[in-house]
């Protein structure tokens, strides 16, 4: 009876830690990392309050709402990082491709803020203040 204990003790072990296994294995491959020269290019980034409708940012006219935001092959931003910079006071140098998202880093390179893939080529971030920043891909 005691050997039966250790028996079903030594399965539950067993089938936990390859449970464990290979749902990180399944995870990984769903997740698959973009290469920086598929992102690089022109993206609109939007600044919005969380309950504005599609409609109303539609209406917006305000020059400081949307600006366009150059992702640079090199992993740099370009036109547009002084207008990103503002919206997350401080400033924002570089980027690099998450498996769920894009990363904005700092002047050491350290991340400063991470937009997560809400479908293909549009991608969100909710401030510390609470306001979204909305970042879409420009037609070529």
């Amino acid at each position: 009876m005691i050997q039966n204990a250790f028996t079903y003790r030594a399965t539950a072990w067993l089938l936990a830690t390859l449970m464990i296994f290979f749902g990180e294995v399944a995870m990984a491959s769903s997740l698959k990392l973009a290469d920086p020269s598929q992102l690089a290019g022109k993206w609109q980034i939007t600044l919005v309050a969380r309950d504005d409708s599609a409609e109303s940012q539609a209406l917006q006219d305000k020059p400081s709402n949307p600006c366009t935001l150059s992702l640079q092959a090199n992993q740099r931003l370009g036109e547009g990082a002084d207008c990103l910079s503002a919206w997350l006071q401080e400033p924002a140098y570089g980027w690099f491709p998450e498996p769920d998202g894009i990363a904005i880093t700092g002047k050491e390179g350290s991340r400063i803020v991470f937009f997560s893939r809400q479908h293909e080529g549009f991608y969100q971030s909710t401030l510390k203040s609470g306001l979204l920043v909305t970042l879409k891909r420009v037609a070529p």
